[in-house]
């Protein structure tokens, strides 16, 4: 085999390994960029919580997906949808005289929601989060917050539990998830929703004025209460 001949195999050999060089670092940055754009800040809790490993947390992540990204939502029926919104505005409206309580059932409120739309059942919580996180990743961490204060109302000694700021601030938090979860659309739309249930544009805009309603309430008992001690 003459020189020149090796080493023109070498040149390509060379080409070829840059080429695969390039396509495996595509497919990471692709990978990275994939997960970014899906779990939005969810992305960041994972990296931290894996102290800073973005591998770790990726591998973590791109797991989630394997196991829940196939996951198909159910659609919420009105009466259910409707139950559940006065439900989570009647927990806002008790806030000031039992914040503990109405924390507690917004807990089981996004847990059943959550079952009631098809993801795992929460006495599963972990796997539930885990699913919901592939699919709610914005939002998702306002749940672990009030599942967090909640549960630790629960077990603290008299006295000792998360504070009446922190309650607050958990409640607001995780109703950005509860919205998602009962949101009308699911997979149809609203106007698909609204003819399947034989429910008028003014029957929608009733039931979303209440809402407001429901968080409007909230916020002016938020402002009532600042001015009140903590309670814990």
């Amino acid at each position: 085999m003459s020189g020149t001949t090796i080493a023109l195999i070498v040149i390509a050999v060379v080409i070829v390994l840059a080429v695969i060089g390039a396509f495996v670092a595509s497919a990471v940055l692709g990978s990275s960029r994939g997960l970014k754009r899906r779990f939005g800040p969810e992305y960041e809790r994972t990296v931290a919580r894996h102290d800073g490993d973005t591998k770790e947390a990726e591998r973590d992540l791109a797991d989630r997906v394997k196991r829940h990204g196939s996951l198909r939502t159910r659609p919420l029926e009105a009466a259910a949808r409707d139950g559940y919104v006065s439900r989570w505005n009647y927990a806002q409206e008790r806030f000031v005289d039992s914040p503990g309580d109405a924390v507690a059932e917004a807990d089981r409120l996004l847990a059943e929601v959550a079952a009631a739309r098809g993801f795992p059942d929460g006495v599963h919580y972990e796997e539930q989060v885990a699913a919901l996180s592939v699919h709610h990743g914005p939002h998702v961490d306002g749940y672990r917050r009030v599942h967090r204060v909640a549960q630790a109302g629960t077990a603290a000694p008299q006295g000792s539990g998360a504070g009446t700021e922190e309650m607050r601030a958990a409640l607001l938090d995780a109703r950005a998830l509860f919205d998602d979860l009962v949101a009308e659309d699911g997979a149809r739309g609203p106007r698909d929703h609204r003819r399947r249930t034989g429910r008028s544009g003014a029957a929608d805009d009733a039931s979303r004025s209440g809402q407001d309603h429901g968080v409007g309430r909230f916020h002016a008992l938020w402002g009532f209460n600042r001015h009140h001690p903590k309670r814990s």
